[in-house]
């Protein structure tokens, strides 16, 4: 089991909640995101404590061999998935993901399928989920060309403990005042068609990827943006799926006294703890687990407990 220390980013859209509310330590005044598992070439995620402390996660993995990723990773020596915390003080631009043929031919990188799990939302707070009627190529590029974009968007009500999908080709933005953790695979490829005439750290307005969001946006009418799910109650934790699809599985885990784990060879487990403090324990280690932190659990280690009282976002594949 590994505590890990995530990579922060400071884009101009972020605030400090996850300094002030999630305790994470960074020089940096605005913190926008954190990559709470990362073995991407944009943000490698290290080794908090212990022996291999330091070092990143992609160094571990590949020293001890692909097969802690599990099977389903294809004993491949880079994580599949992508994990952030995301505070949106302002307005994410509007935004669109290619798929995975396109990311590879046009990137060289993966596609990017995407869940939100909503940590915290401010009264009012809404996200974007694709168009609210069917559109046209024609019309579609027209409203982008005229700055009416946001007229045919979708908004969505959001609260705390809501649940988003987000399909490559789906037009999306997440809303100021919404803090959330994002599974994603592990991509850093996104084509902003709108970004409100903001300029970036140079002085000039932020780059937009028209051309090519025109080519792989879905223009049909949104429609089943939240998720519905359920917590089955247990003695002492409720377990419920929030996503699954064939790149990663997402669980919420309420723990109230403690749940035993069994973690196989077919997938590492990545916890991230979004309430409370726990102990994470097997038979031959201990972790403490405070609200923030996110802990890796190579495939094959077998029986392990999570104990207290708090919740855990718990990602496979």
């Amino acid at each position: 089991m590994l505590k890990i220390s995530p990579v922060f980013k400071d884009y101009i859209w972020g605030g400090t909640k996850l300094k002030t509310l999630y305790d994470k330590k960074s020089d940096l005044d605005i913190v926008a995101e954190s990559w709470e598992l990362s073995t991407h070439k944009d943000g490698q995620c290290t080794i908090a404590q212990g022996p291999d402390a330091g070092k990143t996660l992609a160094e571990y993995i590949k020293g001890k061999g692909g097969n802690i990723l599990g099977y389903h990773a294809q004993h491949s020596d880079e994580l599949p998935i992508l994990i952030k915390l995301i505070d949106a003080r302002d307005n994410l631009s509007v935004q669109v993901h290619p798929d995975e043929e396109f990311a590879a031919i046009y990137e060289g990188d993966h596609g990017k399928t995407e869940m939100w799990y909503i940590l915290e939302a401010e009264e009012g707070a809404q996200l974007v989920y694709g168009f609210r009627k069917d559109m046209t190529r024609e019309e579609f590029e027209e409203r982008i060309q005229n700055n009416t974009l946001t007229e045919s968007l979708n908004y969505v009500d959001v609260k705390k403990g809501d649940v988003f999908f987000i399909q490559p080709g789906t037009m999306h933005a997440i809303g100021k005042g919404i803090l959330i953790e994002e599974v994603q695979q592990s991509s850093n490829v996104t084509y902003r068609v709108y970004d409100y005439g903001r300029k970036g750290a140079d002085g000039k307005p932020r780059q937009l990827h028209i051309d090519k969001a025109v080519q792989v946006t879905n223009l049909e009418q949104a429609s089943h943006a939240k998720v519905e799910y359920t917590l089955e109650q247990e003695d002492g934790y409720a377990r419920g799926i929030l996503a699954k699809c064939k790149y990663f599985i997402v669980e919420r885990l309420d723990i109230t006294k403690e749940i035993a784990m069994y973690c196989d060879e077919n997938s590492f487990h990545s916890l991230l703890v979004t309430e409370g403090n726990l102990k994470v324990y097997s038979d031959t280690e201990t972790l403490e687990a405070k609200k923030g932190d996110s802990i890796f659990i190579p495939a094959g280690s077998g029986n392990y407990k999570i104990q207290g009282k708090g919740q855990v976002i718990l990602s496979t594949i």
